[in-house]
């Protein structure tokens, strides 16, 4: 794995940042940290071990503050936490780094093509002062691929020395293009990425803003149903959540409940009809227990809707709706059964991913959108700001979007945390 970060060229300018301590550019962060035996670990530091660079403010950047114009750009979906971000790199870059000249790019990658004519907003830190109290992005938001060359043509336009890309993996892949178009003219701009995703699917990312308000605010949605599941006879509470390829939010909504008894997700299969298989279990808690309280991530149980080769303006495959087709399965199946049911189903997704950010998550999003700036006044590009083993790091895109971050059952602790509180079995397929 390559973890070497790209720079333009050696840093000559002094920092005017005046902090009291800088990040040594040889510093680094050990990738793994776990080892099973001293051998193991001997054997991993003195055999070329694998390590992220850290983050953080160099004593010597690359570009002069004085001739920056630097530009901020948000897409993909709404998520909790992207005001906070806009706004901690508006407040680095004017304060500790000098730069005046701010743009805000309105609508995704929209707002760097012409043909769309939407016109950059001059951002300072008095209009993104109380930002944060906000949901959604100042800046507004748009999925879909434009042409790198007219990217780039439009930074080139206005100046812009830095893009700062606030987005997921689609997000991500689009700065990949840019870089490329950059290259290919042989220009100076840095591109960072600050990755965004309710979900926490970033690869080698160990969290996402907007993941803690996202699972956060879906507990209320699973307190709902827990209150309607035991407010009826046969009463059973279905909530999805989203997680098209990763089952983080519904996993620690679950666990942050103690209320859920089942938990779907995409990374484990399960079947719905069989013995052993997921209605076969819940027919025996309903009878047993008179309730039941389900949550289902967006992307479970996709081999029940056949293939699709459909995509979304952001390039994934569209899912089918497992919640509406698991709500109509329970009812079908206790009908079936002659069993009386009472199904209240809940989908909050709109509402997990719009709301402000919590306090924790406005904290780290001050660190990440921080990061972010001192990467791009070191000259550094082709890079998103992650977090690993609780040290921030520059993480090349290349590894970013080489696949996405899943929960991986077999060996974590996440999941087996997750079979303790509910009480379900670790599979449910048809025997």
């Amino acid at each position: 794995m390559n973890t070497e970060i790209r720079n333009f060229g050696p840093c000559k300018i002094e920092s005017p940042a005046a902090y009291e301590y800088y990040t040594p550019d040889e510093s680094k962060v050990v990738f793994k940290t776990v080892f099973e035996t001293e051998d193991n670990w001997k054997e991993y530091l003195g055999s070329g071990a694998e390590f992220f660079e850290q983050a953080g403010p160099r004593k010597k950047i690359y570009f002069d503050p004085k001739e920056v114009t630097a530009g901020i750009v948000t897409c993909g979906g709404l998520c909790p936490g992207i005001n906070d971000v806009i706004r901690g790199i508006v407040m680095e870059l004017n304060y500790r780094y000098g730069v005046k000249r701010i743009l805000g790019f309105p609508y995704g990658y929209q707002g760097l093509v012409k043909k769309f004519d939407h016109k950059p907003i001059e951002l300072n830190p008095e209009n993104v002062a109380h930002i944060g109290r906000d949901g959604g992005t100042i800046l507004a938001s748009s999925r879909g691929n434009q042409n790198a060359s007219d990217m780039v043509d439009r930074l080139s336009l206005y100046g812009v020395k830095m893009l700062f890309c606030i987005g997921g993996d689609g997000t991500l892949r689009g700065v990949k293009e840019i870089v490329k178009e950059i290259d290919r003219r042989g220009e100076e701009i840095s591109v960072v990425g600050v990755p965004k995703t309710i979900d926490n699917d970033i690869n080698y990312v160990q969290k996402t803003f907007g993941f803690s308000t996202a699972f956060s605010k879906a507990m209320e949605a699973v307190e709902c149903a827990h209150v309607e599941a035991k407010g009826a006879p046969n009463g059973i509470g279905v909530v999805k959540l989203m997680g098209r390829h990763s089952g983080f939010i519904a996993v620690n909504a679950a666990l942050a409940s103690q209320n859920v008894n089942y938990c779907l997700i995409p990374e484990v299969d399960f079947d719905l009809h069989g013995k052993g298989a997921f209605l076969d279990i819940l027919k025996e808690r309903i009878l047993k227990r008179k309730h039941a309280v389900i949550i289902v991530a967006e992307g479970a149980g996709q081999k029940f809707f056949g293939k699709t080769e459909e995509r979304d303006a952001s390039g994934n495959l569209k899912l089918g709706d497992i919640g509406v087709y698991l709500k109509n399965s329970i009812q079908d199946f206790f009908k079936s059964e002659k069993i009386e049911t009472n199904v209240k189903y809940i989908d909050p997704s709109y509402i997990i991913r719009s709301i402000p950010a919590n306090p924790e998550d406005s904290i780290f999003c001050g660190f990440l959108a921080q990061n972010a700036v001192h990467a791009g006044m070191a000259g550094k590009t082709d890079l998103v700001i992650g977090i690993w083993n609780n040290v921030f790091t520059h993480l090349p895109i290349d590894i970013a979007i080489q696949e996405r971050k899943v929960l991986q059952p077999t060996r974590s602790t996440l999941w087996r945390t997750l079979l303790a509180s509910t009480g379900q079995p670790a599979h449910m397929v048809a025997e």
